[in-house]
């Protein structure tokens, strides 16, 4: 079966930009499986801005922030759901999994840094209420003579 340009380009469209699956797609429009590939294969392969809806962008430029935006945002989705958002920004679940993982350790070092903080601040806190602590018991060693001594000699004060 022949099919015109602008089909063809209506169909690549659709399954670039679309939330349906690339077989959903290819079932509704009645375009057998191989030719949707062989379509796609196509339009990607020469770049032809009529046949591609947008130009994709890789997943290592992606910005931490729209990787974030990214996992946050297919937090909740069901797999089939999961797979035409990932169509449609032109990743791969692995892209995602491999996300999830590079957060989860800058996650974990940023722990182990607050928590070597948090030692620090610690040690610090207790070296000072250590030194108050001896500072403490001379005032109170002093106070203790010095009542020792007036109740010996007696207040000699000169008022």
């Amino acid at each position: 079966m022949s099919y015109s340009l602008q089909f063809k380009e209506n169909v690549v469209k659709m399954v670039l930009t679309g939330t349906d699956s690339q077989a959903q797609i290819a079932k509704d429009m009645g375009v057998p499986d191989s030719t949707m590939r062989y379509w796609l294969k196509k339009a990607k392969s020469t770049g032809d801005s009529t046949i591609m809806a947008k130009q994709e962008k890789r997943p290592q430029d992606w910005s931490s922030k729209e990787k974030l935006d990214a996992l946050l945002e297919t937090a909740k989705l069901t797999d089939e759901q999961l797979g035409a958002w990932c169509r449609q920004k032109g990743i791969h679940t692995h892209h995602l999994e491999k996300w999830k993982q590079e957060f989860s350790k800058d996650q974990s070092r940023s722990k182990g840094n607050n928590v070597r903080e948090l030692k620090k601040e610690v040690k610090d806190l207790q070296k000072e209420l250590n030194r108050k602590d001896k500072a403490l018991a001379e005032t109170t060693a002093l106070l203790v003579l010095k009542k020792k001594v007036d109740a010996i000699w007696g207040d000699n004060r000169d008022d």
